[in-house]
């Protein structure tokens, strides 16, 4: 599973918060691994850096599953880490239900 991690301009894109990121998803979609060929982390500051709302961190998780159209969540929250651990327990459900409904087909 291949993890892409993208930074708006007022997030900066640091080796460390990129390994950071890599490493909470790839954790979380641990369970999946093999069904997921692509995994892309949008972080993103929905205001630009100014204090008008407690909730301005957003992440879009976008998976890339095996004979799926592409799975997409997003979560905002007050912090990087609360935004991506919400999108990623999103996404954990999403696939869990796309696999499902494949299972019942």
């Amino acid at each position: 599973m291949q993890v892409q991690i993208h930074t708006d301009h007022h997030i900066e894109g640091t080796e460390a918060m990129s390994q950071w990121a890599s490493s909470a998803v790839t954790d979380a979609l641990a369970r999946f691994s093999g069904q997921i060929s692509r995994v892309e982390v949008h972080l993103s500051d929905e205001n630009g850096g100014k204090k008008t709302s407690t909730e301005n961190k957003q992440c879009m998780l976008e998976a890339r599953l095996e004979g799926h159209p592409p799975l997409a969540v997003k979560h905002h929250a007050g912090n990087l880490n609360q935004a991506l651990d919400g999108a990623a327990v999103k996404l954990v459900r999403l696939i869990e239900n796309t696999l499902g409904r494949t299972a019942r087909a």
